[in-house]
Parts: C-alpha cells; structure tokens; sequence
C-alpha cells in the first residue's frame, strides 16, 4: 500500500502566518511610538541662536528630529534657512542636502 501524500496542499492552510507576523510587529513598532514633546519659547529661541551660531562659523549641528512618533538624528552643516517654507537645508555630504522642517526639531547641538 502507497502513502498518499498531499504535497503542498498540507501546508496551503497555514498561508496566513506570513501576515500575522507583519501585523505583530507593526503593533510593536506602533507601541514604541512617542508623543511630540511640547517646546516652549525659550527652548525655540535657544534653537534659533545654535542654529544661527553654527550658520554663521560654519560649525557642524546634531538635530533631533521627531517624525511620526519617532526620533532621529540629522549631522550636518546648516546651508540655508528658508523663512518663507519654514524649513532648514542640511548639507550631509558634498552634494547631498536634507530638508528639515522647523516644527520637527526638538533638539540642537553645535558639533566643533
């Protein structure tokens, strides 16, 4: 007597894993999420005066910026200050420049 094997049919009912994973750890990720920190005006003047300083003597800046309830650092020279966008343009590298938005930042450091 010949053992009748399904193949790949034994395991077409278990095509659901793949996505529950992804769903777990995309609740995960949404639990690491954090909430934007309230900045007052003295913080924010105290951002514009580095972001000046370091504009000014060409000094490298450390941003933090939060970005959907998450935080990242940007390491770069200030190139420009857009007042009109509200935005500020990072040089990275040579040539590479980055788009950060005033609102975004939460932290600034003056890097020599």
């Amino acid at each position: 007597m010949a053992i009748r094997d399904r193949g790949k049919m034994k395991w077409q009912s278990a095509s659901f894993l793949p996505l529950a994973f992804e769903m777990t750890s995309e609740m995960f990720k949404d639990q690491a999420r954090t909430a934007m920190p309230i900045l007052d005006e003295h913080q924010t003047e105290e951002f514009d005066l580095r972001i000046a300083y370091a504009t000014e003597y060409n000094h490298a800046v450390k941003l933090t910026v939060w970005d959907d309830g998450f935080t990242h650092d940007i390491t770069g020279r200030v190139h420009y200050v857009d007042p009109i966008t509200h935005e500020l343009r990072i040089v990275l590298k040579s040539g590479e420049f980055e788009r950060v938005a005033f609102d975004s930042v939460i932290g600034v450091k003056v890097l020599n």
